[in-house]
């Protein structure tokens, strides 16, 4: 399988001849007529740099000078040096993971709660959606600020200040006495919480590139992915023994060590000489050449309409499976977590098998192809046209639509921030951002019939899922990029 050097944890963070993926000449625009990057030189396969000393620093944990990538044939990291690189990157993947881990970990525990809440609170089924329209919303505005934030003053101390509101956050839910002060305390948990979202995404761009960095994504949908399935079955289960708000303690305790975690174990990746010294006005610049790439574009809105495919399903499922197939929480619990299983495994199917064999967008156009025809299928069967379909059909559906988003979510990301070097935190804040609103947008479509039908859920997801197609065919041309990008892709 091609590779862009050696492996993670041998890899140090130096430059390739001059062109490493700290300097300015990383992946520029080029001259041509779609103004595609040039050819990354390839991956960083850094860890941690420490933001005081020179990029060519070894990361933090390394007690050995920084190595070149292996030659072929020629002897890896040995010894203790070899020993403290794996555990390092380890130790910062799993951080990552973690990291990416929240969002799924804040939304899924939640979910076998909804209708508890909706009795709860004396508050209609589309009103109680709202708490997750608010998170959403909070994550996707959040992103707009931390994102620049962490190109400026790099990506610790705003990653920090974000988990520490997003605990105090989390906390308040918990106490939240009205369905509109819950509202109210879930949005500024989503504003809290987006600087874990998009600062991991910018710290995977700070080290990795090209192959690397689709198959570090992957990686972390591995990790991150463990949440959906622990999650509502958590949730489940802290049903059994109190009430929703308990859902909210545990998240408290979730968010508190994950914040010890980050202070003491994850470094900066941004070096001072890295970092914009602009304000508000250098940010929005910024940010306008993004969105004038028109690929770049693409991949994010196509992107962000898959993943407003995945939330229909996340903000509908539990009605859809207990109010309307007469599930119980654990029985939707399981559910979830076996379509959770789905989407981990072939996201890292994506990773170990297809990324380097196969053009990144060859792997996502099918990928975007399977979920339109998971979500006509689901369409079809919710309207009657194969008559009265069950759980097992339905549940089926689900399970190949939650699958293929392990093909689509990690290669959209990988191929749009491969594009931006330059300012990853903008670039990830406007990914998350897009994501975040149109699953904002899509979640309360899904009830707007009432509870006792999952038509609307299938409408949203088959739109969904067609618009990102065209996106991608109209905006990214993966035809006319075919050979011009590094890796194979």
């Amino acid at each position: 399988m091609p590779d862009s050097g050696g492996s993670r944890a041998q890899r140090a963070h130096i430059p390739t001849s001059g062109t490493g993926p700290g300097t300015d000449a990383d992946l520029r625009t080029g001259p041509g007529a779609d103004g595609d990057p040039t050819v990354p030189h390839g991956d960083a396969g850094a860890l941690a740099v420490d933001p005081a000393a020179p990029q060519v620093t070894a990361p933090a944990g390394l007690p050995e000078a920084p190595v070149p990538p292996k030659a072929p044939g020629a002897p890896g990291l040995a010894g203790p040096a070899a020993k403290a690189a794996r555990r390092t990157g380890l130790l910062v993947t799993l951080v990552l993971g973690g990291l990416t881990a929240l969002p799924p970990l804040s939304m899924d525990m939640y979910l076998p709660a909804l209708p508890a809440v909706t009795d709860s609170l004396s508050a209609p089924a589309a009103t109680i959606q709202l708490t997750l329209t608010a998170c959403l919303a909070g994550m996707a505005l959040g992103q707009l600020v931390v994102g620049p934030m962490s190109d400026r003053w790099g990506r610790r101390k705003p990653l920090l200040l974000g988990m520490v509101v997003y605990v105090l956050a989390t906390a308040i839910c918990a106490l939240a006495p009205t369905a509109e002060l819950l509202i109210g305390f879930r949005l500024l948990q989503g504003l809290a919480g987006a600087a874990g979202i998009v600062i991991a995404r910018a710290v995977v761009r700070d080290l990795y590139d090209g192959v690397e960095m689709a198959r570090f994504f992957s990686t972390l949908m591995l990790i991150s992915g463990v949440a959906p399935i622990i999650a509502p079955l958590i949730g489940g289960q802290v049903l059994r023994v109190t009430d929703w708000r308990g859902i909210f303690v545990v998240l408290t305790g979730v968010g508190i060590a994950l914040t010890l975690v980050v202070w003491k174990w994850l470094h900066e990746t941004l070096p001072p000489a890295d970092r914009h010294t602009g304000g508000v006005t250098d940010a929005l610049r910024t940010m306008r050449g993004l969105l004038a790439d028109r690929v770049f574009t693409g991949y994010m809105i196509a992107g962000g309409l898959a993943f407003a495919v995945l939330f229909a399903y996340i903000s509908a499922s539990p009605f859809v499976v207990q109010e309307i197939y007469g599930a119980s929480p654990q029985t939707f619990s399981l559910l979830f977590g076996l379509n959770s299983i789905g989407l981990i495994a072939v996201g890292q199917i994506n990773g170990k098998l297809l990324v380097g064999r196969f053009s990144l967008d060859k792997v996502l156009g099918f990928g975007l192809a399977v979920i339109v025809l998971a979500a006509v299928a689901l369409l079809l069967m919710t309207t009657g046209v194969f008559g009265e379909a069950g759980l097992v059909p339905v549940a089926a559906g689900l399970f190949v639509l939650m699958s293929a988003m392990g093909l689509a979510m990690p290669n959209t990301n990988a191929q749009a921030l491969m594009r931006t070097k330059h300012a990853a935190g903008s670039a990830s804040a406007l990914l998350g951002t897009s994501s975040f609103l149109i699953g904002a947008i899509a979640s309360p479509l899904v009830g707007i019939a009432g509870e006792d039908t999952a038509v609307p859920m299938a409408v949203v997801q088959v739109v969904c899922a067609v618009a990102a197609v065209a996106c991608f065919l109209l905006l990214c041309r993966p035809w006319q990029r075919a050979g011009r990008e590094a890796g194979g892709l």
